[in-house]
This record gives structure tokens, C-alpha cells and sequence, in this order.
């Protein structure tokens, strides 16, 4: 029976993860040996008390408790597990069955009640249905908590003014086929938006061609966008399709194109202009149709004074220009972003962390964010991994988040800063030193309560209350 068993269940998913609950250790045992050799994570415990305690460090997709325990009932798991952890299912299982039982356990949330002894294919068709729904759940919750924290249209995320004005141009002009340039720091989601682009026009079903012009060497970007014919030059012995001919039909990308050269800035001016492109060593020109989105992660500005980006194409290629504000302009957006990254990582590294505590939410606002959302998210990440509570808390994220903190009686004012930054600062560290508490930290800088409200709204702070 032990083989059978073991083959029934060797095609589940590699590392689920199951609890199972029963106060006879032979039993706990070799559930644990059956369920680990078919690829599942087990745990066992053989009290309420034990059970509970586990649970209180971590989430898993089944639990599968008896319902006769030393110190409670497997009803009392199931309340439990479904009012912490509602996307784990239970299944409960029994020698003495009866109907007041069942219905008692499926008004408690149990996904089924299974009595002693079964087979091994109905324990197998069970979990594969309890893990197939927990999935589920799991998903369906996580993307929940992500929609009610704030906006999100395209995969961007916030509230900020900026943002949805950006979200809006997307779906006022992506049916056009003018050309897009997007302006914005490295790390602020320019690929997102031109892929927005790509997803809502008419060439959705066509190719979206990504290329970094800062990726490729000054010798090869010519032959890698417009392609050669065999021959063409020494070490050319085939025909090779360039990636701009290999857009038609849909959209092309063109990354950092202030780094293109010269003399093909000229060339792509062209192909815009007239639709045509001549590979390298063909007589004839072909004819291509695809939207260009153009992305920089400098200032056009001063691209178009330094001659570094040619004039004629800049007004080719900004019909629609899109300027990406970095994070630090849009603080009050990043506990949302957080939530969003601490939601998908607890799903990857299947953890169970709820939320974030104030006192983190209030370092991350302090922060300038130089690599953008890219580094908020390699920050969430990294303490999401680091994380053993149920709340992310200051001591999970990485060094540069725990800089000194003042005494109670200093504040150091640094030079050439404005007053409204110095306000802000000195409201960041009362919160942090409140742990959030609005009323008291309103009362420590002396500020009737309303005017401490409209301050924090004036200046982009968003407090997180403790859980």
C-alpha cells in the first residue's frame, strides 16, 4: 500500500507544503515519509497547542488534521487555519464519523471530512483538488490585496497625479501609430509603459521587438537593426534579418537611443519618414510598418544641446512624449508598490508576512530610491527572504536602511536644504519614534491635529497605522 501510495502521489508539485495533525506518532510518521517521498514539504504535530504554534511562523497550502486531539478537536484547527491563513485549505479525517461532525466541519471551512481508512486514490484526488483550490485562493487573494491598495492599470501601480496621466495618454493614443518616446530614470518602469503601448494598440498581435541600444557595440547595431545580405562584408556568409524588419507588423522598442550613432540616427530617420529599409549590401529596399516606442534615461534637454541626439529625429520620434517620474517624487505611492512586492514574493518564497509595520513603511519613506522601483523591489525581496514574523519589520531590510537615529534631544540640520525638506524630516523621524501614531507625534512637534493632517498631505507622507 506504501508504494502505491508514493506513485499516486509522485506527479503533485514539488514543494507544497502540508501539515499533518494527529496524536499517534505512527501515524504522524508515516504520513511524514509517504507525503516527503512523493515531493511535498511535511510537518507534523500531535496537539491544538503544537499545531497552532506552527502555524503562527508560516503558511501552508493543506493541512490534514484528526479530528480526536490530547488538547482540543480538529474543528478547532479548522478555525483557526481559516481566521489566520483563509487560503489554506484543511482536510479532516477521522475513525468515528457522523453527520453532525461533517456539517459542523464545513461550516468551519474544511475543504472535505474523510474517514479512517482510505484509499490510497482517494487521498490522492483529494489533495490534488484541496492544492489545485488552494493555489487558487492564494492567487486570487494576493491579487486583492494588491488592487485595494491603490491603482493599477498596466501593471503600474499609484496614485500619484503623474501616473494616471500617464496611464490615460496610453489609452487615448496606443490605437494610433504614432511615434512614443519615454523619458525617465533607469529603474522607473519605461519597458512597462511601451509594452502598455504594444498590449492596447492594433499591432498587439504582431511582434514586440525590445532592443538596447546601449547593449549592442558601435560595429554591430547597424548590421542588428537593418540586417545584411551574404556577402555584404568580410564574415557576412548568410543573410541575416534585422530586428527592425523583423517588427513589421508590430512594435519596435528602441532603449537608450541616445546611444545609437550618429550616421544611424540618420538612417532611422529615414526608414520613419519613408517606410523602407535597404539592408546592408541589398539593391532593393523593403517595405516595413511597425509603431516605434524610443526610451532614454536622460534628460532630452540636454541630449538635444550636447548634439547627442539628432534634432530632426527627436521631433520624429516624440509625436507622443512621456516624461516617467522617479519614486522619490512619488513617495506616497511606495507603501502600495511595497505591498504589491511583498504580496509576490510571499507567493514565491511561500511565506506568510501580512503587511508592512509602520515603523518599516517610514524607512522606506525616507529613502531616496536612486535605482527606482527596480531597488524597491530587490529591497522587498531581500527582507521578504530575510523575514521570520508575521509583520516585515526595520530589521529585515538591508544596511543602508539602518542609518543612525538621533537622541531624543538633537537634530542635525543639514546645509543647503530647503525648510519644507528639514519639515519633512523632522515629521519622518517623530513618526518613526511614534511607530506611526499621528495624534502623538502631532502632539511632540506641536501641531493642532488637522493642520499635522494637511502638513502630511502637503508633503507626500503616508502613515501606516500598527496592525
Amino acid at each position: 500500500m506504501a508504494c502505491s501510495l508514493v506513485q499516486v502521489l509522485m506527479n503533485q508539485r514539488q514543494g507544497k507544503s502540508i501539515l499533518v495533525i494527529d496524536d499517534d506518532l505512527s501515524v504522524t510518521d508515516s504520513m511524514r515519509l509517504l507525503l516527503a517521498d512523493a515531493g511535498f514539504e511535511v510537518q507534523t504535530a500531535h496537539r491544538v497547542a503544537h499545531a497552532v504554534a506552527i502555524l503562527s511562523d508560516r503558511q501552508f497550502d493543506l493541512v490534514i488534521t484528526d479530528l480526536c486531539l490530547p488538547d482540543g478537536t480538529g474543528i478547532d484547527v479548522i478555525t483557526h487555519v481559516k481566521t489566520e491563513t483563509p487560503a489554506t485549505e484543511v482536510i479532516l479525517m477521522t475513525g468515528h464519523g457522523s453527520l453532525e461532525i461533517t456539517i459542523e466541519a464545513i461550516k468551519r471551512g474544511a475543504y472535505y471530512y474523510l474517514e479512517k481508512p482510505c484509499t490510497p486514490d482517494t487521498l490522492k484526488a483529494l489533495i490534488n483538488r484541496a492544492l489545485e483550490v488552494a493555489t487558487l485562493k492564494r492567487e486570487n487573494e494576493s491579487l486583492k490585496r494588491t488592487l485595494s491598495g491603490g491603482g493599477e492599470a498596466f501593471g503600474m501601480i499609484g496614485r500619484h497625479p503623474k501616473l494616471h496621466q500617464i496611464i490615460q495618454t496610453i489609452r487615448t493614443t496606443a490605437s494610433s501609430d504614432a511615434s512614443v518616446l519615454i523619458e525617465g530614470e533607469s529603474g522607473t518602469g519605461k519597458e512597462l509603459i511601451a509594452t502598455a503601448f504594444h498590449a492596447e494598440s492594433g499591432r498587439a498581435a504582431g511582434a514586440f521587438i525590445r532592443i538596447n541600444c546601449a547593449a549592442i557595440p558601435s560595429e554591430l547595431i547597424e548590421s542588428e537593426l537593418f540586417g545584411y545580405k551574404k556577402g555584404a562584408f568580410t564574415g557576412a556568409d548568410r543573410d541575416k534579418r534585422g530586428l527592425i524588419e523583423a517588427a513589421d507588423g508590430g512594435t519596435l522598442l528602441l532603449d537608450e537611443i541616445a546611444e545609437m550613432p550618429a550616421h544611424l540616427q540618420t538612417k532611422l530617420l529615414r526608414v520613419l519618414q519613408e517606410r523602407k529599409l535597404r539592408p546592408l549590401g541589398e539593391e532593393r529596399e523593403i517595405d516595413v510598418r511597425f509603431r516605434l516606442v524610443a526610451a532614454t534615461n536622460r534628460n532630452t534637454s540636454v541630449l538635444l544641446d550636447e548634439g547627442v541626439l539628432r534634432k530632426d529625429l527627436y521631433f520624429r520620434i516624440s509625436t507622443i512624449k512621456i516624461r516617467v517620474p522617479p519614486l522619490r517624487e512619488r513617495l506616497d505611492d511606495v507603501p502600495l508598490i511595497a505591498t504589491h512586492f511583498l504580496n509576490r514574493f510571499n507567493v514565491q518564497y511561500n511565506k506568510n508576512i501580512r503587511d508592512l509595520s509602520p515603523a518599516t513603511v517610514q524607512r522606506l519613506l525616507r529613502h531616496n530610491w536612486p535605482g527606482n522601483i527596480r531597488e524597491l523591489e530587490s529591497v522587498i525581496e531581500r527582507a521578504v527572504l530575510f523575514c521570520s514574523g508575521r509583520q516585515l519589520d526595520p530589521d529585515c531590510l538591508p544596511e543602508e536602511f539602518h542609518g543612525p537615529r538621533l537622541s531624543n534631544s538633537s537634530f542635525v540640520i543639514p546645509p543647503l536644504v530647503p525648510m519644507e525638506e528639514i519639515e519633512r524630516e523632522a515629521i519622518l523621524q517623530t513618526l518613526e519614534r511614534t511607530s506611526g501614531n499621528v495624534r502623538r507625534s502631532a502632539q511632540i512637534l506641536r501641531f493642532p491635529r488637522p493642520t499635522f493632517y494637511r502638513k502630511l498631505k502637503k508633503l507626500g507622507i503616508t502613515v501606516q497605522r500598527p496592525a
